[in-house]
């Protein structure tokens, strides 16, 4: 289990590439299958931002995020933070905030979600805008 806290700011490499690609900057969800889809990180000189695909990864763990080859996306998802973000429910109602999530480094699979309110399962993300995360009412 990781968390996507300690993610962030993890060195991204890959084998035959001399140094880091760049560093972890968020990691991108898809509600309906309560995974992690992409990676986004910050590299070179100029911190342009690179998004790679999760199916990319080999390992992510306490010391630094592998990746295959960094072939980054051709169409850059939205960027939608999964933390921090606004919880409402199917039914509107205000379910609190994101403070972290856990997950599988290895697949992916989304575990748990910490919120302000305690901790909410994952399957029950509708979906995730640019105003908030949307769960079913339990």
């Amino acid at each position: 289990m990781m968390l996507f806290s300690e993610a962030r700011g993890l060195p991204v490499t890959a084998p035959g590439v001399a140094g880091p690609l760049g560093t972890v900057t968020s990691l991108g969800v898809d509600a309906a299958s309560a995974r992690i889809s992409h990676v986004r990180l910050r590299a070179g000189r100029l911190r342009r931002e690179t998004v790679l695909p999760w199916d990319s990864v080999t390992t992510a763990g306490p010391g630094a995020v592998r990746v295959r080859a960094p072939t980054p996306l051709e169409q850059a998802p939205p960027r939608r933070e999964l933390l921090g973000h606004r919880i409402l429910t199917d039914t509107g109602t205000e379910q609190g905030t994101v403070l972290d999530a856990a997950f599988d480094p290895a697949t992916g699979r989304l575990l748990a979600l910490f919120t302000s309110r305690g901790e909410l399962p994952p399957a029950r993300l509708l979906g995730l805008g640019d105003h908030a995360l949307v769960v079913r009412a339990s």
